[in-house]
């Protein structure tokens, strides 16, 4: 696919059709994955397509009490009670922001989505089937990406960044949690991009999906 064919390399006014598109972009912390949302939103934006950029846990009354009580806390909650909570939010995400904007045509980018309450905790030790049944309620996005690094790594970014969440950040369970996001992968529900390559790498491939979902015949 040569560059100057693609709308990668054009700007200009880009009318989509019918409704909008719903695009999730998953990882563990430290994987670039909403440095990688905010680049998709911008890059539509250039394009004059309307674009949202949206994240979980939200910032309404259930997801800033997830933010203060179980992500800042001292000790982790049962794992199912989390991932009720997380549902909660994800509920009041799809009502009040997702939904809306979708049926304004909007595409809706979600950093994070309910494949991260699969993952998380599922690894911790909720059912995955239970997890999934409580989640039925979301949409389905049009491209859900993950993006791939080691737990290694991921916690080395954040160390140099400074900003290591002890609950949810060590060796032994992001490798659960990555496990989980790579089995959905095998299942066709997550598309893979490598994150251990150069942040700019990794964002053009997004991009390049990206393309392919919103101007298929462009990306040809």
């Amino acid at each position: 696919m040569a560059e100057k064919d693609t709308l990668l390399s054009k700007r200009g006014s880009i009318k989509l059709p019918g409704k909008g598109y719903l695009i999730a972009i998953e990882g563990i912390d430290g994987s670039g994955k909403t440095t990688i949302a905010k680049e998709i939103v911008k890059w539509l934006s250039e394009r004059n397509v309307k674009a949202l950029y949206t994240s979980e846990p939200t910032k309404s009354p259930i997801g800033l009490l997830i933010k203060e009580k179980i992500i800042s806390a001292k000790a982790r909650q049962d794992a199912r009670i989390e991932a009720l909570l997380f549902a909660a939010d994800r509920l009041w995400h799809v009502i009040n922001e997702i939904l809306p904007s979708l049926e304004k045509g909007i595409v809706v980018i979600t950093d994070r989505y309910y494949f991260s309450s699969i993952a998380y905790q599922g690894a911790l030790g909720a059912p995955i089937s239970w997890v999934k049944e409580i989640n039925k309620f979301a949409p389905k996005p049009n491209l859900s990406i993950y993006i791939d690094i080691t737990p290694e790594e991921a916690l080395r970014r954040k160390r140099r960044q400074g900003s290591i969440k002890e609950l949810f950040e060590n060796t032994k369970y992001l490798s659960k949690v990555r496990k989980i996001y790579l089995d959905l992968v095998d299942s066709g529900e997550l598309t893979l991009i490598n994150g251990m390559v150069p942040l700019e790498n990794v964002i053009k491939e997004a991009l390049v999906l990206v393309e392919k979902l919103l101007f298929p015949r462009s990306s040809s």
